[in-house]
C-alpha cells in the first residue's frame, strides 16, 4: 500500500492560491483506491501564453502512464506540472486542482521542495553531476536533506543502484566520476539519484531520446521493473515505446487532452480521430 505524509507548508512557495472556503469533508477513501494524480480543470500558462488547456486526468497508481504528441503541445509542460517544475520559468500561473494521493499540490503554502522529493523526475539528457563520483551523484539528495548516517546511505546506495539495474556494473567502481559512465549507463545513474529519495512517483521526461537501441531496450525494461513499486508517467515521441511500456496513454494536442485510455485502445481502436491520425502517422 502506498503511505503518503502529510505535505508541509512553506511561507517562501512559488506558486500560492486561497485555499478553498471550509466544507464538510468528504469520505475518506483507503488509499490504494485513489489515484496518483487526480488532475481537474488545470490550465497553464507562462506569462501570457496559455500551454495547457482544461486539462482533467486521473493517472492509476503502479501503472505506466505515457503521454504522447507532436512537439510543442503541453505533453512536458503537463509532466513538469506534476511536481512544480514549470515553476523554475518565472511568470508561470495555473488554474484548477493538481492532487496527489488527495492531496493539493498547489494548495496554499506548500513547499514545492517537498512535492519534488514526492515527485522524481528524470529528464529527456542525462545529467550526473560531472565533479561527483557514481556513489555521490546517487546520494546527493539524501545528503542535500542532512541524511549522515553512513549504514544508511550505503544501504540506499546499493538499492537505489539495484534498483536502477545498474549495480552490477558499477559495484565496483564507485569512486569514478559518474561522467566516466556510458550514455546508458548514465541515464540510468540519473534513475538511480531520483529513487535514492524515495519518491512515490516518477517521472521521465523522453528518457531514451538520446540513446542506442540497446540502452534504450535495458531502460524500457527497467520501468516495467519499477512500475511493481512506483507510479510511472513518461513523455515520449516514439509511439512504438508508448506501445511497449505503458498501460494507459494520454494524446495531447495544441496544449489540449484529446484522448485517455488503456494503451491498447488508444493504438488498436481510438475514439477520437486526430488520435487516429497521429498514432497512424498522418501528422506529428
Amino acid at each position: 500500500m502506498v503511505q503518503t505524509a502529510p505535505l508541509p507548508v512553506s511561507s517562501s512557495a512559488s506558486t500560492v492560491r486561497p485555499s478553498a472556503p471550509a466544507s464538510k469533508p468528504p469520505p475518506a477513501v483507503p488509499v490504494d483506491d485513489l489515484p496518483a494524480f487526480d488532475i481537474q480543470g488545470f490550465s497553464l500558462w507562462y506569462g501570457s501564453r496559455q500551454a495547457l488547456y482544461d486539462v482533467s486526468i486521473r493517472i492509476p497508481a503502479r501503472q505506466v502512464t505515457a503521454i504522447i504528441g507532436p512537439s510543442g503541445c503541453g505533453k512536458s509542460t503537463c509532466l513538469r506540472a506534476l511536481n512544480r517544475m514549470h515553476e523554475l520559468t518565472p511568470g508561470t500561473r495555473i488554474v484548477g486542482s493538481l492532487r496527489l494521493f488527495g492531496d493539493d499540490l498547489y494548495a496554499s503554502g506548500i513547499d514545492p521542495a517537498y512535492v519534488r522529493r514526492r515527485v522524481g523526475m528524470v529528464f529527456q539528457k542525462s545529467n550526473p553531476f560531472p565533479t561527483m563520483s557514481i556513489e555521490e551523484n546517487v546520494l546527493v539528495g539524501l545528503r542535500l536533506n542532512g541524511v549522515r548516517d553512513r549504514a544508511f546511505l550505503q544501504e540506499r546506495l546499493e538499492e537505489s543502484l539495484r534498483m536502477s539495474a545498474l549495480w552490477d556494473e558499477v559495484k565496483d567502481v564507485l569512486n569514478r566520476p559518474g561522467t566516466s559512465l556510458s550514455g546508458g549507463q548514465q541515464q540510468r545513474l540519473c534513475i538511480a539519484r531520483a529513487l535514492a529519495v524515495q519518491p512515490e512517483v516518477l517521472l521521465m521526461d523522453e528518457p531514451c531520446s538520446a540513446l542506442d537501441p540497446i540502452a534504450t531496450a535495458k531502460i524500457e525494461e527497467l520501468i516495467q521493473l519499477l512500475r511493481e513499486r512506483f507510479t510511472v508517467v513518461i513523455v515520449t515521441h516514439n509511439m512504438q515505446q508508448a506501445a511497449r511500456c505503458s498501460d494507459r496513454t494520454a494524446f495531447f494536442y495544441m496544449g489540449k487532452l484529446i484522448e485517455y485510455a488503456a494503451t491498447r485502445e488508444i493504438f488498436t481502436n481510438p475514439a477520437n480521430p486526430q488520435t487516429e491520425a497521429y498514432v497512424s502517422g498522418r501528422f506529428g
